[in-house]
């Protein structure tokens, strides 16, 4: 990667990897697009509508990319709410983005998501290649993301790569929309109210991972010897596996007051319990050589320690 466009770049992922990928290949060389302006531009940055396909040709042929990561996406509570547009967001998006690629000879990544597992996929330990039958529009979406990124790199020799995201938590960007993100708000709460209500009830596992992580992820799977790459769209990745008590009583270890409660929202808890507990990322370990470096120990000191400071006060004792 030299010269990098990223969509989304103002998205959950996309801001902090934006931020990350002009530390390592320098600030001019990657340029930021989404459909809102930023508060404060930092760097090369451009309107961009997923679905206008020929200003996401003209965007990247002007800036001389020779990658695109395409982060643009609707998340997946948002998208049971309005399945139509987040199926013409979702699949339109990557299909103009795929196209640009294959015409101007890109290396290629998007995101896929344990939301492309479905309830009749095996739970625990989730195999790399094993049934995929989602019942969410979120995970219809990434399955056939998946598909048509295989495609293009077989029918056309795009470069495509990706992973499947599990539950991604920093304390740089708020919640936005995801099942998964319980696991973001709670620390918001426990270092503003002193405590949470949870929307996913207690005993419901789901795959983790903190945002440094995820990051390191992505550039290491762009930057890995393509021809060692079997699975190259949807590496299975995940850093840890918790339900929301265990996350409390981590937090009550830096927190001692704090409180937590559960009103169980039936959407996000039906997505959730469709999902594996834990997922197995052997393939990604062997093929790229993925690692995570937090656990949910290691993430809860970073994540309270930086929230502290992000939202300038002393955390609840």
């Amino acid at each position: 990667m030299k010269k990098i466009i990223v969509t989304g770049a103002l998205g959950q992922i996309g801001s902090e990897l934006t931020v990350k990928l002009r530390d390592i290949y320098g600030e001019d060389n990657v340029l930021a697009t989404d459909i809102r302006k930023p508060e404060d531009i930092c760097g090369p940055f451009e309107l961009l509508d997923v679905t206008d396909a020929k200003k996401m040709y003209e965007l990247s042929k002007d800036f001389e990319a020779d990658t695109m990561i395409h982060m643009a996406a609707l998340l997946s509570a948002t998208a049971e709410k309005n399945p139509l547009f987040a199926w013409n967001l979702n699949m339109g998006g990557l299909m103009n983005a795929l196209e640009v690629s294959r015409e101007l000879d890109l290396q290629f990544f998007t995101p896929s998501s344990i939301g492309a597992f479905g309830p009749s996929t095996p739970k625990d330990n989730t195999p790399q290649d094993t049934l995929q039958r989602p019942t969410t529009m979120y995970g219809v979406n990434k399955v056939a993301g998946e598909l048509l990124c295989d495609y293009y790199f077989n029918r056309f020799g795009v470069d495509t790569r990706g992973v499947r995201f599990p539950g991604l938590i920093s304390y740089a960007t708020p919640p936005g929309g995801g099942t998964t993100d319980y696991a973001v708000d709670i620390y918001y709460k426990a270092v503003e109210q002193g405590r949470y209500t949870s929307y996913i009830a207690e005993g419901t596992y789901m795959d983790m991972m903190y945002m440094p992580d995820a990051l390191q992820a992505i550039v290491n799977l762009m930057e890995a010897d393509g021809s060692k790459l079997k699975h190259r769209n949807a590496f299975n990745i995940s850093a840890m596996s918790f339900e929301p008590s265990q996350i409390a009583a981590e937090i009550k270890k830096h927190i001692p007051s704090f409180k937590m409660d559960y009103t169980v929202d039936p959407v996000r808890q039906a997505i959730a319990d469709s999902w594996p507990n834990a997922i197995d990322s052997s393939a990604a370990v062997e093929e790229w050589g993925f690692k995570a470096d937090f656990d949910l120990e290691k993430m809860t000191i970073d994540m309270l320690e930086k929230l502290k400071v992000k939202l300038n006060q002393k955390a609840i004792s």
